[in-house]
């Protein structure tokens, strides 16, 4: 009797686990804190029917997982890219393009730096790949500043800011300088520019402001000469520019025939305006999440992009963008 009390209650266990249901995210770093928000909502709602994983390879090397197929979703902090599209299209992978918030690149020095702004240019002379093993101080891009050792802490290549900045910075998505501190993990960018006095980085808006007593954040002189911080209200009226940009999720359409993944996404468009303001990110207006979940629910898929990131893109002209699509 004992044994088939065991046998029964073994049996009952396997098909408890096999009824678990997952959805794979992967991807941006950036994205991750909404995500990570998202899934931990879901979950609790679904008494753990559903499980949900959330990985930060970052966009690139998540992108590279969707276009195999071994994820549902993939978080972006750019646009998908023209290689990436065709990575897509030669397994099939057709998908859906969702805007789910807004973010701003932050400049970052340590809180000992005496600086309070700084333009595009003289980023442009740090990062630049001509830079490398030549500006090694910061007087050796201004004679006025101190011969500081300038420490520089940015994202990896596999990462979406990474392309982001290069393109906004330097000109060309992925051109940079190689000599710098590179990591997928925002957490190791902060440790590393709060423990140098020479340090310059760039990190997300919500990383920032979860670390903002360690780290001094530098006014970004915009195209209209102003210098402006980051802030919820700068992005939103645009004028925190070129560093502001849309934060996205990609569907696999064949993963949302799934009614696990159909929830969860969902979810993710509806609670977004305030799940992205918990995590110190920039929610879009009311209009872009119907919009999204109008596009979601009619299939529509593809990009709005073409395959490039539109540098200094306004939420604005984002949603414009969404409704011709």
């Amino acid at each position: 009797m004992t044994k088939i009390i065991l046998a029964l209650s073994i049996l009952l266990g396997l098909t408890a686990h096999a009824e678990t249901k997952m959805i794979k995210v992967d991807g941006s770093s950036t994205v991750y804190p909404i995500t990570e928000a998202m899934a931990e909502e879901f979950q609790t709602q679904n008494k753990g029917s559903i499980k949900v994983t959330a990985g930060i390879s970052g966009t690139g090397g998540g992108f590279k997982k969707f276009c195999r197929g071994e994820t549902d979703i993939s978080a972006a902090s750019r646009p998908i890219s023209e290689s990436e599209m065709k990575l897509c299209s030669e397994a099939k992978i057709k998908f859906m393009e969702l805007p789910v918030a807004f973010d701003a690149m932050v400049v970052v020095v340590h809180p000992s730096n005496k600086m309070t702004e700084i333009t595009v240019e003289d980023l442009k002379k740090m990062w630049a790949p001509e830079a490398q093993a030549k500006v090694m101080k910061w007087s050796d891009v201004n004679p006025k500043w101190p011969a500081l050792d300038l420490k520089l802490y940015g994202a990896g290549a596999d990462s979406g800011t990474f392309d982001y900045f290069t393109e906004a910075v330097v000109g060309k998505a992925k051109s940079s300088r190689g000599d710098y501190t590179a990591s997928e993990d925002d957490n190791i960018l902060v440790k590393g520019v709060s423990g140098d006095k020479g340090a310059l980085g760039f990190i997300p808006l919500a990383y920032y402001m979860e670390n903002a007593k360690k780290l001094k954040a530098l006014a970004i002189i915009n195209k209209q000469g102003k210098a402006v911080l980051p802030t919820k209200e700068t992005v939103e009226n645009a004028s925190y520019n070129p560093l502001s940009r849309p934060l996205f999720i990609y569907v696999s359409a064949e993963s949302a025939k799934k009614s696990e993944v159909q929830q969860f996404v969902k979810m993710y468009l509806t609670d977004a305006k305030t799940i992205a303001p918990s995590v110190k990110y920039v929610a879009l207006p009311a209009k872009a999440y119907e919009m999204a979940l109008e596009h979601f629910s009619k299939g529509k898929l593809g990009t709005v992009f073409k395959g490039h990131s539109e540098i200094g893109l306004t939420i604005e002209q984002l949603l414009k963008k969404e409704a011709t699509f």
